[in-house]
């Protein structure tokens, strides 16, 4: 093991790294995939999404350079994204990323507790009903109780320590992740042989289908708008990069993971996508797992498999979230009993406490259960998603990373690079802008509708 000049010990490689990189990138949002490709069409819908992983890729190889300053090489590490932040923008832009980047964690909390009882419900939907009654029963499904399951479950979940540590986590949401994405690619292309190779879907953007004959025209820009965000959702990576390890020179090695990484995901991304439109055109659904009913058990292992991913992996995203208000707490009531540590013994198991705050008790337990509330109060899978990809995208993927590279490299103000970094940071706002706005359109238009407390892909 080799010891770094910081004086830990690192056993990073280019493969490790591509490694992480990649099972960090894969998520849930690529069960809307094909949904985005159904509102933008056969023509953007794959230029969007190569464009985005380009994107992408253009901000993390410069962010690379970021890691170390104010050499790229052997300057001083920065361990993580606010760290860059900080060394090469200052203190107020610190607090500006913070909470961006903050609030696009607890959104993809939100999101995740959305995604994960829509699976929960759709395998009780099909081992309660479909397996009895065949798949054209009507079965409807009340997703309440398992919304405050989940919830609750969550809530025990958030107060096991160091569980920002386990590295079984990311072993899990590796496996869980890859199981149902080759499920959905399985599925998809059994569609299609089945069909002969009928492939399905239109040139046009925003189409109207059977399914949404009497939908509003202002809906179906909305929707065009939120799959650019359910897009810039899929592509959640730039601000993940700096905390993967590597080996020295740590700004060429990461680069290299970046292409690998993102280029894989491209392809990944575009096969699901592709597949998941060409077999059911515009009639595909927002969660495209809630379309298959042919081989039910198949489709039971994919939803389960989304099921121990997102459990998981809403703990990964809620530990900084718990720890900066833990911080918070500490440091404006240092002597506060919520910062009491108290200690139980568990005396049937040998050499077994449990250390506990309550703070830490109370705290992760009332944000949980807030978040639960909201994810309850707006369970609309597609609008929330797009909303957290446009929250994300232009701040912390282009305009942070960019802005630091251009302290970092001493870029020249009216530069060819300056101006290209102007270009596609403007490009990027808009994008931003438009997709934020129609993912809020449609939670107003949707809240106008649907029933409080009810989840309606179900």
């Amino acid at each position: 093991m080799e010891v770094a000049d910081d004086g830990r010990i690192r056993t990073g490689t280019l493969w490790t790294g591509i490694a992480h990189a990649f099972t960090a990138t894969i998520g849930s949002g690529i069960l809307a995939l094909p949904w985005c490709m159904g509102q933008l069409g056969w023509i953007l819908g794959p230029f969007v999404l190569v464009s985005f992983a380009a994107i992408t890729y253009y901000t993390a190889i410069h962010l690379c350079d970021c890691y170390r300053t104010p050499d790229p090489v052997n300057g001083r590490r920065n361990y993580n994204y606010m760290g860059a932040v900080r060394a090469l923008l200052g203190q107020r832009n610190v607090l500006i990323c913070g909470i961006i980047q903050y609030s696009n964690l607890w959104g993809s909390m939100i999101g995740y507790t959305i995604t994960t009882v829509i699976s929960m419900a759709a395998l009780k939907r099909s081992i309660s009903c479909f397996h009895e009654k065949g798949r054209s029963a009507r079965c409807e499904v009340s997703a309440n109780k398992y919304m405050l399951l989940y919830g609750a479950f969550e809530v025990i979940l958030s107060q096991c320590p160091n569980l920002e540590k386990a590295a079984f986590l990311s072993v899990v949401a590796a496996v869980t992740s890859l199981l149902y994405s080759f499920i959905v690619i399985g599925l998809s292309t059994a569609k299609l042989i089945s069909s002969h190779f009928d492939f399905k879907g239109s040139l046009m953007v925003a189409h109207q289908s059977s399914m949404d004959m009497d939908m509003p025209s202002s809906t179906k820009i909305w929707h065009v708008f939120q799959a650019f965000g359910n897009l810039a959702f899929a592509f959640n990576y730039t601000t993940l990069l700096l905390e993967i390890q590597s080996a020295p020179a740590e700004n060429k090695v990461m680069k290299k993971v970046t292409l690998c990484s993102v280029g894989s995901t491209a392809l990944f991304y575009i096969s699901i996508g592709c597949t998941g439109y060409a077999a059911y055109g515009n009639q595909v659904p927002g969660n495209i797992l809630s379309r298959f009913y042919n081989l039910l058990w198949l489709v039971d292992v994919a939803n389960l498999a989304v099921i121990v991913h997102l459990i998981f992996a809403y703990q990964v995203y809620a530990q900084p979230v718990f720890a900066v208000h833990e911080r918070w707490l500490g440091s404006t009531w240092p002597t506060s009993f919520l910062n009491r540590i108290h200690t139980i013994k568990i005396t049937f198991i040998h050499n077994f406490t449990i250390h506990f705050t309550l703070g830490r008790l109370l705290l992760r337990s009332i944000f949980v259960m807030f978040t639960t509330l909201v994810a309850m109060i707006f369970p609309f899978f597609n609008a929330v998603l797009g909303f957290i990809g446009a929250l994300s995208f232009w701040p912390l993927t282009v305009y942070f990373p960019l802005t630091m590279y251009t302290v970092q490299a001493n870029i020249k103000r009216g530069s060819s690079t300056w101006i290209v970094f102007q270009v596609l940071g403007l490009v990027s706002m808009v994008v931003t802008l438009i997709a934020a706005v129609g993912s809020i359109a449609d939670i107003l238009e949707n809240r106008k509708h649907a029933k409080l407390f009810h989840i309606d892909q179900l």
